[in-house]
């Protein structure tokens, strides 16, 4: 079984959006550009993942995969739900 320690640091840029990294290397493979649209990151949590790991909004093998091939997974906002947007604003039906 393959387990990774990793931090999640949180953006205080975008809401709801995070950055999984391993522990071993921290945010040293994430690319500049993308840390200037996140942000000072903020650290979350730390943990230990494996693939058969439940994680909230995302599958652990692919953040696990993503984390070895690229530095880092990028967890971004769930979709907007357009269903239930007439609960916030009057649609016009014309």
């Amino acid at each position: 079984m393959s387990k990774t320690l990793c931090d999640v640091y949180k953006s205080r840029k975008k809401d709801e959006t995070y950055l999984y990294v391993t522990r071993a290397d921290g945010l040293s493979r994430v690319p500049e550009a993308l840390m200037e649209q996140f942000g000072a990151p903020v650290l979350a949590m730390t943990m230990i993942i494996t693939p058969e790991k439940k994680l909230a909004r995302a599958e652990a093998p692919k953040v696990l995969e993503q984390m070895a091939t690229n530095g880092f997974y990028l967890q971004m906002p769930p979709p907007k739900d357009i269903d239930r947007l007439d609960l916030f604003c009057k649609l016009d039906k014309s």
